[in-house]
């Protein structure tokens, strides 16, 4: 088992959720809430994913409840119900 200290960066294979936001706008979060960002559009947002995770089929899963950017700096679990409802997109 490998020991990942907390100034490491995280693992490129994580899941990131895409979804919009409550004012409309496009979030992108990967699962441990450790990364993400908020965008003006789809393409800008699966953009960075792209530049994140690579190529990688299913490193994106879009939801379609309102998805909020969460920069409070806490560590979230996974959210395992917006990933079961979710649609892969990439």
């Amino acid at each position: 088992m490998k020991v990942v200290a907390e100034s490491e960066p995280p693992s490129r294979s994580s899941v990131f959720i895409l979804g919009q936001d409550n004012h409309g706008n496009w979030v992108v979060r990967d699962q441990n809430g450790l990364r993400g960002g908020i965008f003006v559009g789809r393409a800008e947002a699966l953009r960075y994913v792209r530049f994140e995770a690579g190529d990688r089929p299913g490193a994106v899963v879009m939801v379609k409840e309102a998805l909020e950017l969460d920069t409070s700096g806490t560590r979230r679990p996974p959210i395992p119900h917006q990933l079961s409802a979710a649609r892969r997109v990439a």
